[in-house]
């Protein structure tokens, strides 16, 4: 094959009718590149529309710059409490290129002023708008009205700890939301979060935290998917400096932060967010029907417009930079990638590339995906995909998008198919196989049971699912209940099974790993505006009666092994055995040996299992043990030698997963952990 054709099209000749799509596709996202780098020096300084444009305190000279991009405005001002809200005291100059200066001496504004652009707009409108790049804008209690504000603290942050992001070599995440991350039924905050929830993470031994919700959001129950502000931490948590707090505590502990990105759509409220900005539906986003997103009630950016490609590498540079994440999930990504926005099935490989693909998303991302391993070499660049886009997670010097995981998306979609609609004893492990596995090869995938997504009014959490109302009676360690039994076990075995089979990466929203009951539902008018489903009950977990503690500390023993093993850093997933009738399914992964009895009420005392490698094993993880839930049916004191078939015969009770390891292996592992 020629040099020409892209690494991604030699890697797998099922691709070469598509090789001209991926390199046009990778010489345009060069020459945009060579184009950035001509015009502003760098890619990295192309990505500066935060620094040259909004509200800006220059030292050296005492002034106050302010810049705005409205090419359709007919006047612009600057307007806020500082000068009683005057409409006319200080407006802004037109420029050929549709930006707005002007400039105000050092004492005209101050730390914490309320701020607003009066626009008179293309459509003859008359409004107060809030900044496109402020840094922080807030709500006002009585009127519920948001503005932006001015944020020069006296003291800048102090940064204390260093950290890597390239050092995590599997990513094991932990979905946060600040808000709803304490017991009180309230609003909670950054430093809460990081005073009192990174601890259990750090235990629970997860190395990377994806907080959701930092953009600023008008509508607290969109869940932070509702964008206005770009480049505002949400104002509800705290200040800015109580974010850069929690992300240096999370470094201190060796734990990478990521901010769950929203790129895909912004939020179409007008008056907090860049709906009609300047008087017209299209400076940011698509005129017309193509600028509305049907699925979502918000707006679609115009990716091919030169200004907003900007906006948005921009805002990925001031997150990393400004904050020090270490990556981004990046939100609703099929929905860019496609102009249908992924409502199509994807069943051939033209959908990719000729049947419906946004080339200027495309576009935009690969420039993003660029610019976040420029700014953070060693970044994790995760799109939430459902199209299973060939090539997204390769780096775009081959072909690819350049992220560096994928949401297996259709695995949680999966439990729950299995959970509504199958018996048990119907369920078939050679199927379950084969959906863990359904990926592509090359193209790393973080593989979860349940996230946010499952947890929210509507729908139900695993555990819920399992164990529905009998959780608010029955979770007692002294209580005994067929429903709860089950529910445990299957819990346990449903996370683990996902974990070594679905990815190159492991995800756990906050409180799923201890079987969280309910559901989450946010403050709105429904349930008048309560807060009592939107937050986490840690006492559960906390309370040693109670079977929450159980299902935590075997969370935590799953992600220590999985660490201690390299286990998702294992390229080779084996299936050494599987029998839909005895429930039984063996795994082999990074020299483990995975042994799992679905079955609901068959045990099996030498159950005869294939293994690759001759020697004596030890068990390094029993779901049935006393301090996981179990009921203490293994002695996992014992050491099982391979027979000279290469088997071992082992005692597999019904719902129960086990796992083992060659006993120089674990010998050799313990002392690493010590050491």
């Amino acid at each position: 094959m020629s040099n020409d054709i892209p690494k991604l099209v030699k890697d797998d000749p099922w691709l070469e009718p598509y090789s001209d799509h991926i390199s046009r596709r990778m010489l345009r996202l060069q020459d945009h590149l060579r184009e950035a780098a001509a015009a502003a020096g760098s890619l990295k300084d192309y990505a500066s529309t935060h620094l040259d444009h909004g509200i800006h305190y220059d030292p050296s000279s005492d002034i106050w710059k302010i810049r705005e991009w409205a090419p359709g405005a007919k006047y612009v001002a600057l307007t806020g409490d500082f000068n009683n809200w005057d409409r006319g005291q200080y407006p802004l100059n037109r420029e050929d290129d549709g930006t707005w200066r002007t400039a105000l001496p050092g004492f005209a504004l101050k730390h914490g002023d309320l701020v607003k652009l009066h626009i008179a707009g293309a459509d003859d409108s008359v409004r107060d708008r809030i900044p496109a790049t402020i840094h922080r804008a807030v709500q006002n209690e009585q009127t519920h009205d948001y503005s932006g504000q001015i944020w020069q603290s006296d003291e800048s942050y102090a940064w204390k700890n260093e950290f890597d992001p390239s050092s995590i070599d599997s990513p094991l995440i932990y979905e946060g939301h600040v808000g709803m991350s304490g017991e009180e039924p309230r609003l909670h905050t950054y430093r809460e979060f990081a005073d009192e929830v990174l601890p259990r993470i750090a235990k629970l031994g997860y190395n990377t935290v994806q907080l959701m919700a930092i953009q600023e959001h008008p509508y607290y129950g969109s869940f932070g998917y509702h964008v206005s502000s770009f480049f505002a931490p949400c104002s509800r948590f705290g200040t800015p400096e109580d974010l850069k707090y929690l992300i240096d505590t999370a470094h201190g502990m060796g734990i990478a932060m990521l901010i769950d990105i929203v790129h895909s759509h912004a939020v179409k409220n007008i008056a907090e967010g860049l709906n009609e900005f300047d008087g017209t539906d299209h400076q940011y986003f698509h005129s017309g029907e193509r600028g509305d997103h049907p699925q979502w009630d918000s707006k679609c950016f115009d990716y091919g417009k030169e200004e907003v490609r900007r906006f948005l590498l921009s805002n990925l540079r001031y997150w990393l930079e400004e904050f020090k994440f270490d990556g981004f999930r990046f939100d609703g990504v099929t929905s860019m990638l496609y102009h249908h926005h992924g409502e199509t099935s994807f069943d051939h490989m033209d959908k990719y590339f000729k049947d419906g693909p946004d080339e200027d998303a495309i576009l935009y991302l690969g420039m993003a995906t660029t610019l976040t391993n420029e700014l953070r070499p060693g970044a994790l660049i995760i799109a939430e995909d459902m199209s299973g886009m060939t090539g997204l997670c390769r780096p775009t010097s081959e072909g690819g998008g350049g992220f560096t995981h994928r949401l297996a998306m259709g695995i949680p979609d999966y439990w729950i198919k299995l959970l509504k609609h199958s018996r048990d004893e119907d369920w078939n492990l050679e199927e379950m196989w084969r959906v863990m596995t359904n990926r592509r090869h090359g193209e790393a995938n973080i593989a979860y049971a349940e996230s946010h997504d499952q947890a929210l009014v509507g729908d139900k959490t695993i555990a819920f699912r399992l164990m529905d109302q009998e959780m608010y009676w029955h979770m007692s360690k002294n209580s005994e209940h067929g429903t709860i039994d089950r529910g445990i076990a299957l819990h346990k075995m449903i996370r683990l099974f996902t974990l070594i089979a679905g990815g190159e990466g492991w995800l756990n929203f906050m409180g799923n790993e201890f079987g969280h009951p309910e559901w989450l539902d946010f403050p709105r008018e429904g349930n008048d505006w309560s807060y009592h489903h939107c937050r986490r009950q840690w006492s559960l977990v906390d309370n040693p009666a109670l079977r929450y503690e159980s299902l935590n500390h075997f969370d935590q023993q799953m992600i220590h092994l999985t660490h201690d093993y390299k286990l998702l850093a294992s390229n080779n997933t084996d299936l050494l055995w599987v029998h839909n009738d005895d429930k039984i399914i063996v795994i082999k992964r990074a020299g483990l040996i995975f042994a799992f009895n679905f079955h609901p009420d068959k045990s099996f005392p030498d159950y005869p299992i294939p293994t690759t490698k001759l020697g004596e094993y030890q068990i390094v993880l029993d779901s049935d043990s006393e301090e996981n839930g179990g009921h203490q049916r293994i002695n996992t004191s014992l050491t099982f030698q391979t027979d000279e078939d290469h088997q071992l015969s082992l005692y597999l009770p019904s719902r129960t997963c086990i796992v083992l390891a060659l006993h120089t292996e674990r010998a050799s592992r313990k002392c690493l952990t010590s050491g």
